[in-house]
């Protein structure tokens, strides 16, 4: 009986020994076939785009032509400051040229560019001079040409003012009437009639315009 029973406890021990090595090969197996976790890749962030200069006529200044006022007053002869401020007269309406062009679907005399010119007034004007060939058409997408154009619409109204003239208006006034109103009722003027209500307020902008654009054309 005492050897059997050494026999029964040796053979539990076996067992007992087996099943602990077997659960160790399985803990082991489990361990070594779990994935590891792999470190996660941070993506790099994308660099922005530069961003685009805005277009001349979002937030549009007149000031920000200043050099051109100056380069086609003095090639027309007329006052740069006069030119200036008839342009801060003419900012009353958005310049974006898609806009100009559909307001003129709808408008029965419209003008177009930032000087606000009527298409007689410019095929008048370009008669003789540099930009002959241009078009009326071009004005809401060439600040430039606009400003030509109307240096040199002013330079002809000039011309057409009388020799003797009242003392009612100064010339740079009886010109800024002549570019809202016409050269007909600006020679009317420069006779010694008082403008009407349209022409005077468009006079008084022109004051209340005259400061800010001396200030302007110091860019």
């Amino acid at each position: 009986m005492k050897r059997w029973s050494w026999v029964a406890v040796g053979v539990l021990l076996v067992g007992v020994w087996a099943a602990c090595s077997d659960n160790d090969h399985k803990n082991e197996t489990r361990t070594a076939s779990a994935p590891k976790t792999q470190p996660t890749a941070t993506k790099p962030e994308p660099t922005p785009a530069p961003t685009s200069a805005k277009p001349w006529y979002d937030d549009y200044d007149p000031a920000r032509f200043a050099p051109e006022v100056r380069r086609y007053a003095k090639q027309a002869g007329i006052n740069a400051q006069l030119l200036m401020a008839i342009l801060y007269n003419e900012d009353y309406k958005p310049h974006d040229p898609k806009f100009e062009r559909q307001w003129a679907e709808i408008d029965s005399d419209p003008a177009f560019g930032i000087a606000n010119m009527h298409k007689p007034a410019f095929d008048e004007t370009k008669r003789g001079r540099d930009f002959a060939k241009r078009k009326w058409e071009e004005l809401p997408d060439n600040p430039a040409l606009a400003i030509e154009a109307a240096a040199w619409h002013l330079h002809d109204l000039a011309k057409r003012l009388p020799s003797k003239r009242a003392d009612l208006y100064t010339k740079d006034e009886l010109l800024a009437l002549g570019y809202n109103a016409g050269g007909g009722n600006m020679r009317i003027f420069a006779r010694g009639r008082k403008a009407g209500a349209q022409a005077q307020s468009y006079l008084d902008r022109l004051h209340g315009n005259w400061a800010k654009s001396a200030e302007a054309l110091k860019s």
